[in-house]
């Protein structure tokens, strides 16, 4: 079957306007709705931070920031992709053609889409853009990239056993292909959407292989701070009451530093970014709402509530937290995160507000108090924040 470019638009437009879980007390907007002052102030940012990133594509080779890194110039596609206004139905301009060129231009024998490494990081984020394109011609290198995130997840056992705490997941790939709960979300999400996208315009791609979802759910789970995880590790870790349902990078390792207990054992600290990058894993995976994974993760990410910080991890990492909050927080269709004193705060407004503020002069965002994962780069903090507002636009 052929898809037309109407096709493949009607089948995104499906995609980016149905959240994956069942929305609750979902927003009715009108001119007269609180929000609409909020509203125009974050499309005003978003044409701002449109506007700059822009001006930062390479003209010859119409990548943006480093040229062997097509992430960069995937997120920075959706992002443009992804305003508000946008008519999804217009031929794109010439310079996000040249963009789409530059990510096709890196698609490999393997299906992925990358230069010399991070193949799952690259991969991943190029699907997702795209996706977004409206060009039924990319359907061939979406269909190539999915097959390539499946063939890398993880199987580390041999003999028929099943006991590697790292299966199920997927890592960057390459020479570093150790699981990890970052890599694993990315393809999860470009999975999931790739799923309902093909299932439409080229159902016969999905007739020869898929990830093992249930593997990848069980290495999730994994990643989470629980009595469980801590039986599955062996008891080589604790667990403080205060981590608990939170998430770390793989298991038995976290980014956000160890606690040394009582019975001389270690526990793992948990972080908002991985733990907001679990719930969407879990999302992603069709899990019900009311799974106590799901649970006992808002529980978490109530009682560490902060948008000043990235929690567990300070100033580190702060703009992918924003992006991956808006994220989880949007598509469930949640207005209010409930904190651990019972209060119902209005997530979306909030974490607008606190974008809003950062943004600079020309246009662009950067994380001042860390360069830390990349986040010193404009053109990669301003992505994640246009990413973050526009998922907050849809919420509000």
């Amino acid at each position: 079957m052929k898809a037309t470019r109407l096709q493949f638009l009607s089948v995104l437009l499906t995609l980016v306007s149905v959240p994956l879980l069942p929305a609750q007390d979902a927003p009715k907007l009108s001119s007269a709705e609180p929000n609409l002052s909020l509203k125009m102030e974050i499309e005003r940012a978003i044409a701002k931070g449109t506007k700059f990133l822009l001006s930062q594509q390479n003209a010859a080779s119409g990548a943006w920031s480093d040229p062997e890194i097509p992430a960069f110039t995937a997120l920075a596609l959706s992002a443009i992709q992804g305003a508000p206004g946008r008519d999804p139905g217009a031929v794109p301009p010439e310079n996000i053609r040249k963009g789409y060129a530059y990510l096709v231009s890196h698609a490999q024998p393997d299906g992925g889409i990358y230069e010399k490494g991070l193949g799952t990081y690259n991969t991943a984020l190029s699907l997702m853009a795209l996706m977004q394109s409206g060009d039924p011609a990319h359907i061939p290198v979406i269909t190539g990239a999915r097959r390539y995130l499946i063939s890398i997840q993880n199987d580390f056992d041999t003999k028929g056993e099943s006991d590697n705490v790292l299966d199920g997941g997927i890592g960057y790939a390459g020479n570093r292909p150790h699981s990890d709960l970052s890599n694993t979300m990315l393809s999860m999400e470009a999975l999931y959407y790739a799923k309902k996208f093909l299932t439409d315009v080229a159902p016969q791609e999905l007739q020869s292989t898929d990830l093992d979802w249930d593997a990848a759910i069980s290495f999730v789970s994994r990643c989470q701070n629980s009595e469980k995880t801590v039986k599955e590790l062996g008891g080589k870790t604790g667990l403080r009451k205060e981590d608990e349902g939170g998430f770390v990078y793989f298991p038995g390792d976290t980014k956000a530093g160890e606690v040394e207990l009582p019975d001389g054992k270690v526990a793992l600290r948990s972080y908002a970014s991985m733990t907001y990058a679990g719930m969407l894993s879990f999302i992603y995976a069709d899990m019900s709402p009311e799974d106590p994974r799901i649970k006992a993760a808002l529980t978490w990410l109530g009682a560490n509530y902060s948008l000043t910080e990235n929690p567990g991890m300070g100033a580190q990492g702060l703009f992918y937290y924003y992006h991956t909050m808006a994220k989880a927080l949007g598509i469930t269709g949640m207005k209010k995160l409930t904190l651990a004193n019972g209060e119902k705060i209005p997530w979306a407004e909030k974490l607008a507000l606190q974008i809003l503020e950062q943004q600079q002069q020309n246009g662009s965002w950067k994380n001042a108090g860390s360069n830390r994962w990349m986040e010193d780069n404009p053109i990669l903090v301003t992505a994640y924040s246009l990413l973050a507002l526009e998922h907050v636009y849809r919420t509000l």
